[in-house]
């Protein structure tokens, strides 16, 4: 187990259960969070069929040995979203057995929140989802932001109250209003996302007053964002709000996937907010300890804090939690073992971040053949994946396609589908000026991250090609320039005036990405008029249909498109191949 500290006033992590309290009324305790779950309940990959790292049921060894030694009640559990959403252990309970109660929230019942946020994948389920997973939480899921239109009232509770030793903590839960321009609508009907910075303004002082909350504690599945970020409805807020909402002790962050221990400095009252981010998939927890200090009169006198990310792939999972878990467990293992065809040639993630490769064209084939569109956006959703040659299973399906996005067809001309590419080429691609150059966008503090996928400067899964035109993308071109389209895939000529069927996922089509805005101009606003077809159920189904059609695969690269010039691509793409996907940095 690891830990890194990031201390105001140096705490202790573990206490003696009778060390909460002391002669001069000093109370301690923590409070760990866990976010971007994305369904890793299990010590075990039910994609990859094989152990896997972090899961909740270490996070409950850890959370049960830090409660033995400081005392129940002194250790806080708290959920920051995205726990509906990534593995198939989610999408069991979410779509499958659906008669159970959610296993999301019974393994967060298990470790005793005290309560929890949904995140923007949560909502992505949708209603019959999540407001049944909401059912079965033995805990308050807090949302201030977020408003049911028809009621007139927030449709998830602003703010709860929890007492440690006499001593009042606040929880304020904040969602990301990105969802709107990520998420189709029907997901979240009735709903109003508003601005989170709008919100705690308005709830903490109604939290210092009302509640009397000695320590307040904003809960928010957004992102830490940029020092001095202005403007309203920002989708990473954390920065925004510690700079500008007084009486705020700590934030927990989540959604952007990034650890984060860190002070800010907010500048109304000069006073620093402890800022933490536990990453995602259960392998670290972030870890707030509390030290307050009261005078005879039950008055707060002096408040320490520090903060602590918890590396906790070191650890046992939990034996109760297995035990009590376990049906759950075989019923999850025995649907992802069930085979649905079979793959003829191995496919792979990597070849696609350096051209046309059998992994991505499989899902562009499908998206054409289920639409009829013209054209085909798609992008590789998970970073580093892999089918193997031989029998595909339902687990596989999630390594080949991650999200429970829909597919949309929408009207764009050709120019929009020009622009539309440069804009992903320019966050993918560097301008090269010599055959020594990276031809991959990295970070400038690139060899420095741990995590490979952190070394892009975007992520990869807004890396979109196009399947249903010919082009080229010249990596001596300045962004905006790169791309030139020469025909249609079968030969006929590809017009800038001409309006094309084009499909494209959920997210895309709904702004995820900011390809459409930045780079054709294209807002949500403008989206309904240009919607022809969306599908009814999600891609991944599509596929699996059409796996199970075949019953066996041998998808090849369509070879519609090339980056040239033919050598430097080449060259340079053996070599950054190496370096992104070399192992992590330790």
């Amino acid at each position: 187990m690891k830990s890194f500290l990031r201390p105001l006033f140096l705490l202790p992590l573990f206490l003696a259960p009778n060390a909460g309290r002391s002669q001069n009324d000093e109370v301690r305790f923590s409070i760990i969070e866990t976010t971007d779950v994305h369904g890793n309940y299990f010590p075990y990959d039910f994609i990859n069929h094989r152990p896997g790292p972090g899961s909740m049921s270490r996070v409950a060894t850890y959370v049960k040995r830090l409660r033995s030694e400081m005392g129940n009640h002194r250790v806080l559990y708290v959920d920051n979203g995205d726990i509906l959403q990534g593995q198939p252990t989610a999408y069991y309970y979410n779509y499958v057995d659906t008669q159970s109660p959610h296993l999301a929230a019974a393994v967060v019942n298990y470790l005793e929140a005290v309560c929890s946020t949904p995140g923007n994948h949560d909502i992505e389920t949708g209603h019959s989802v999540y407001d049944r997973w909401m059912n079965d939480c033995g805990f308050s899921v807090l949302g201030a932001n977020v408003r049911d239109v028809a009621a007139k009232k927030g449709y998830f509770t602003a703010y709860t109250m929890e007492e440690v030793d006499g001593v009042q903590v606040g929880f304020l839960g904040l969602i990301t209003p990105a969802i709107p321009q990520q998420i189709p609508p029907a997901a979240w009907s009735g709903l109003e996302f508003r601005d989170q910075l709008e919100n705690a303004r308005r709830v903490v002082p109604i939290m210092r007053r009302a509640g009397k909350a000695d320590i307040v504690v904003v809960l928010m599945h957004s992102g830490v964002g940029e020092e001095g970020a202005g403007g309203t409805m920002l989708e990473h807020a954390a920065y925004q709000i510690a700079e500008q909402v007084p009486d705020i002790d700590i934030i927990f962050c989540g959604h952007d996937h990034r650890l984060a221990n860190r002070w800010i400095t907010n500048k109304v009252s000069g006073k620093k907010t402890l800022i933490l981010n536990a990453g995602y998939n259960a392998e670290h927890v972030a870890q707030a300890n509390i030290s307050v200090r009261r005078d005879a009169r039950k008055r707060v006198v002096e408040k320490s804090l520090s903060g602590a990310l918890v590396n906790i792939n070191d650890e046992q999972p939990d034996p109760d939690f297995m035990a009590r878990f376990q049906k759950e467990f075989e019923a999850v293992k025995a649907y992802t073992a069930k085979v649905i065809g079979r793959n003829e040639a191995p496919m792979s993630t990597r070849p696609a971040f350096f051209g046309p490769s059998a992994f991505v064209d499989f899902i562009h084939q499908v998206q054409l053949k289920v639409s009829g569109a013209d054209i085909s956006f798609a992008a590789p959703l998970s970073f580093d994946a892999e089918i193997p040659e031989g029998p595909i299973t339902m687990g596989d399906m999630f390594n080949l396609y991650k999200y429970e996005n829909s597919l949309y067809v929408i009207k764009m001309t050709g120019a929009e589908i020009k622009n539309y590419l440069e804009e992903s080429y320019a966050g993918w691609t560097a301008q090269m000026h010599s055959p020594t150059d990276h031809m991959l966008l990295f970070r400038n503090d690139a060899a420095d991250k741990k995590e490979n996928w952190q070394r892009l400067q975007t992520s990869s899964y807004n890396f979109d090609s196009a399947a249903g035109i010919r082009y080229t993308v010249d990596l001596r071109k300045p962004k905006g320039r790169k791309v030139v389209i020469s025909s249609m895939a079968d030969g006929k000529p590809f017009l800038s005036t001409r309006t094309y069927r084009v499909a494209i996922n959920s997210y895309r089509a709904l702004g995820g990405g900011h390809l459409l805005a930045r780079g054709t101009g294209i807002t949500a606003d403008s989206l309904p008029a240009r919607v022809v077809w969306t599908s009814p159920k999600e891609i991944r189904h599509y596929m699996i249909e059409e796996i199970s059609r075949h019953d066996k695969i041998a998808p090849e690269p369509l070879f519609q498109w090339r980056f040239i010039p033919d050598g430097w691509a080449a060259n340079a793409g053996e070599r950054d191949a190496t370096f992104l996907f070399q192992g992590r940095k330790e």
